[in-house]
């Protein structure tokens, strides 16, 4: 067993950190909908929920039950009474959408928690589904197993970064093999305990059983579009951690700009990939870029479509470092779920290249700037960045840290500002 496997300790199911805002939002809000990639875990999640708030489980992926929605869909829904209902693989069936509105207008201001809707695609982000339940609708992302979740660690990264006290602990060393090992297995729970070769055939299945034919359904898709997926995804994956520039995707692939940039919106829809938007303020409107950055969901999901299989392979690859930077992002935002504090995350490239890797944006619009070195080993240069961002940013700046490899968490001045170099084992930590 490799040492990145030795991490995740075996156990029958994960707990989700997210489900106590959950059951608490369903307290709050007559309709809930928790969105997140297939094989994220939300049906194990919304059987839970149901279990401990009395809720009735529906699945609409029995096809009788399907067919009767799609029949009479203000029937089916009126057909539930008084029951909370638990309506799984909601995807299925936007229809729902005006009879759920019908029945929720007529609650009592009371009446809260009254369905729980799951869906793989995220039907709710527009504005224009949003307002089809003004004032009623919460809405929840799940994303694959944390790495806090999958080692049963208490410390949330966001509140602890938000915080700001960072005062010398003993950090968990994390050696460059465990990382890897990190990277290539990713969080989807169903694999946690797959050997390695178990493991890629569940990403290649995912891939072709899943999809592709959420794709199609999703986006009508016409002619020969499973080859420029195919194309596509592996593209994409070896962009971890970098700009996404629509346009060179497009000559590298001889595809056209604007299938291109479908195809990653509806992506991102399935939450296959996450674009991390620029932040522009300002006057930063005119001197950054507005290009956002790129990140796989999962990075078990981004190694197997790059062909990277181990962990030796992993480290010699020039992926590592984007994939590493993708790991920590990805831990960012999913642990902003359950937060204390609501944050937006952004990333910061100045049009003379320099760069922050993300920024975590608070409600009172102060900033954190977050970068990410895959060394053990951390010089005041590397805070050139940081230093930029806090010039730039002004009143609005509130820290900034650098995560490496290394296990001690130390200050360091760059001019009149004090950074902070954190080790990646912090999230390992309680």
């Amino acid at each position: 067993m490799s040492n990145g496997n030795q991490i995740h300790a075996k156990r029958p199911m994960y707990p989700r950190n997210l489900q106590p805002f959950l059951e608490e939002l369903l307290m709050e809000f007559r309709v809930l909908y928790l969105t997140g990639p297939r094989q994220a875990g939300k049906t194990t999640l919304a059987r839970a929920v149901a279990g401990n708030l009395d809720m009735d489980y529906i699945t609409l992926d029995d096809q009788a039950i399907l067919a009767s929605v799609e029949t009479d869909p203000h029937g089916f829904i009126r057909s539930l009474g008084p029951r909370k209902v638990v309506l799984d693989e909601f995807q299925y069936a936007p229809g729902l959408i005006p009879a759920i509105k019908e029945v929720s207008d007529r609650l009592a201001p009371n009446e809260k928690g009254k369905f729980l809707l799951t869906g793989s695609t995220d039907i709710f982000r527009s504005a224009h589904a949003r307002e089809s339940l003004p004032g009623h609708l919460a809405r929840l992302e799940l994303y694959p197993l944390s790495i806090t979740e999958m080692t049963g660690q208490s410390l949330n990264i966001i509140d602890y970064l938000l915080g700001g006290k960072f005062q010398s602990k003993p950090v968990p060393f994390i050696s460059r093999e465990q990382l890897a090992g990190l990277l290539l297995n990713g969080g989807y729970p169903e694999i946690q305990d797959k050997s390695v070769r178990g493991k890629q055939v569940w990403f290649k299945s995912y891939m072709e059983g899943r999809l592709y034919k959420d794709f199609e359904s999703l986006y009508a898709a016409r002619g020969d579009y499973h080859s420029k997926l195919h194309a596509l995804a592996p593209y994409l994956a070896g962009l971890s951690g970098n700009l996404l520039k629509y346009s060179n995707i497009a000559n590298d692939l001889e595809l056209n700009d604007k299938l291109v940039k479908n195809y990653i919106e509806i992506l991102e829809l399935m939450f296959i990939i996450r674009r991390l938007p620029a932040w522009l303020k300002n006057r930063a409107k005119r001197m950054a870029t507005r290009m956002p950055k790129m990140h796989f969901v999962d990075t078990g999901l981004a190694c197997h479509l790059l062909g990277l299989r181990n962990e030796e392979q992993l480290l010699q690859s020039q992926h590592y470092g984007g994939l590493l930077e993708n790991l920590v992002c990805m831990e960012c935002c999913k642990q902003a779920s359950w937060a204390r504090e609501d944050v937006n995350l952004y990333h910061f490239r100045n049009n003379r290249k320099r760069e922050v890797d993300i920024i975590l944006e608070r409600n009172n619009a102060k900033i954190v700037g977050i970068e990410i070195k895959a060394s053990t080993s951390v010089k005041p240069l590397d805070f050139k960045g940081l230093a930029m961002l806090a010039e730039f940013a002004g009143k609005q700046f509130e820290r900034g840290v650098l995560f490496y490899t290394g296990q001690e968490i130390l200050p360091f001045q760059y001019g009149s500002l004090t950074f902070h170099a954190l080790p990646i084992g912090l999230i390992l930590s309680d």
